[in-house]
């Protein structure tokens, strides 16, 4: 099996040279789905995995727009429509300087089966901009939304591809896109989710992807007849993933002790509460991306240049970027006592820290345990659809019960001898139906 497996990814790779990241995704998929696809003979004649891999449609297209001083600056935008076998591509937009055409790849390939667990009719798709809103303007940054919009929307409508936000992509931003994308087209349709509530968007949408963790985790635990109640928990980031996990676990018990940013990371023994988490939202909302202040004002220890991996807790959330929990970091939380990490950000962890927990911890990939954004994406597409709108209390518990169906899901084909490996439920529940979907369609 081996053998073949490292014959697939050389001829990906020939094919997709440089693409690092995406190689890392295809690479963990592919080593826990080859048994299930070898072992079906339809699967290989269509050469499904094949197809997986190779993104139904690839948009890059340039970006020119015009700052405060009169200057003509220009980014790269992206679009990559991933796969379409089971809805309409559906994926988050991300304006970020780390952009790039790999990058956007693994996320896009990633998204698609993060959505054929969700149960719900979503495609996968990701897109965004080398852009850096840093220190601009809120007219530049609505000036590059329209340019980027102007683009965009010939590619995307409400059953062809529905974006999100993502890092660098917030209520202010979709704003600007939607306002762009109805002027052009005429039309007041649900195009883009995560939405103002006051034109089309679903209560909790911000803070659904931690929330929905935290729910996915509590599932985890009681696999094992544990709680969070009265368990310590170690977060990064402090943006709205981060911001939602906190609510839920402070909201269910636990004590969260840790917060990060660029600049290093924060250690509150104490845990945090609602004021807190309050001032780390309103710090966050004035574009100070750093955590120091909240150290400075509730008497915690800042720890500059550092992770926060090497805090002694019982659960550890990465929520903020790819690959940012390695092994090193993953030895560490370890020997500290770490018994459960669950992966909140896309690709949090990299390849060989993946490894390790999967052995030594309790470990949930993204694609399962951060699903909770993308449902409600979902559920917003529904509530648009029906020109309707759920309760806070119907959409959080629509929510809980799609992030229980996923962990049934990965307990179903991830169980082996007694133990449950979720990478290998995750990647094998999302591959068999967008398969099945995609044979049945006479995908060729």
């Amino acid at each position: 099996m081996e053998a073949k497996i490292n014959e697939f990814m050389e001829g990906l790779k020939a094919k997709t040279p440089g693409e690092v990241e995406f190689h890392q995704a295809v690479q963990e998929v592919v080593e826990t789905v080859w048994d299930t696809y070898d072992a079906n003979p339809k699967y290989k004649a269509a050469k499904i995995l094949d197809k997986m891999c190779e993104p139904e449609r690839t948009i890059m297209f340039r970006v020119p727009w015009i700052n405060d001083n009169g200057e003509v600056e220009i980014n790269r935008g992206y679009r990559v429509e991933f796969n379409s076998a089971i809805g309409p591509y559906k994926g988050g937009l991300r304006f970020h300087p780390s952009v790039t055409l790999s990058a956007l790849k693994f996320l896009g390939f990633e998204q698609t089966f993060k959505n054929s667990l969700t149960t719900l009719p979503m495609g996968g798709g990701k897109g965004g901009s080398d852009f850096n809103a840093k220190g601009r303007s809120d007219n530049e940054i609505m000036r590059f939304c329209q340019s980027f919009m102007t683009e965009l929307c010939r590619h995307i409508g409400p059953n062809t591809d529905v974006p999100a936000g993502d890092i660098g992509v917030g209520g202010r931003e979709i704003g600007y896109l939607f306002g762009q994308y109805k002027r052009i087209r005429n039309e007041f349709v649900g195009v883009l989710t995560g939405k103002g509530l006051e034109f089309g968007g679903s209560l909790i949408r911000p803070e659904a992807t931690g929330f929905g963790a935290v729910y996915f985790a509590q599932h985890m635990l009681a696999e094992n007849n544990e709680s969070l109640k009265g368990k310590t928990v170690a977060l990064s980031g402090f943006g709205n993933v981060t911001w939602g996990a906190a609510l839920k676990l402070v909201e269910l018990g636990a004590k969260v002790v840790t917060i990060s940013g660029p600049d290093g990371y924060v250690y509150d023994k104490e845990g945090l509460n609602a004021e807190k988490i309050d001032y780390l939202l309103d710090l966050r909302a004035s574009n100070n991306d750093v955590v120091a202040p909240y150290a400075d004002k509730f008497g915690a220890v800042f720890f500059p240049g550092k992770k926060p991996w090497e805090a002694k807790v019982d659960l550890a959330f990465p929520c903020a970027i790819q690959n940012e929990l390695n092994l090193e970091d993953a030895e560490l939380l370890i020997s500290n006592g770490c018994k459960y990490v669950v992966e909140t950000s896309n690709m949090g962890c990299t390849a060989d820290a993946c490894n390790y927990l999967v052995v030594n911890a309790v470990f949930a990939p993204g694609k399962a345990a951060n699903a909770g954004g993308v449902a409600v994406s979902g559920l917003e597409m529904s509530q648009n659809s029906m020109r309707f709108n759920w309760s806070t209390e119907e959409v959080d518990e629509k929510l809980g019960r799609i992030m229980k169906d996923i962990h049934d899901t990965c307990v179903k084909f991830g169980t082996e001898n007694g133990h449950i490996n979720y990478i290998k439920g995750a990647n094998i529940g999302g591959f068999v139906k967008i398969a099945e979907a995609m044979l049945a369609q006479g995908c060729v």
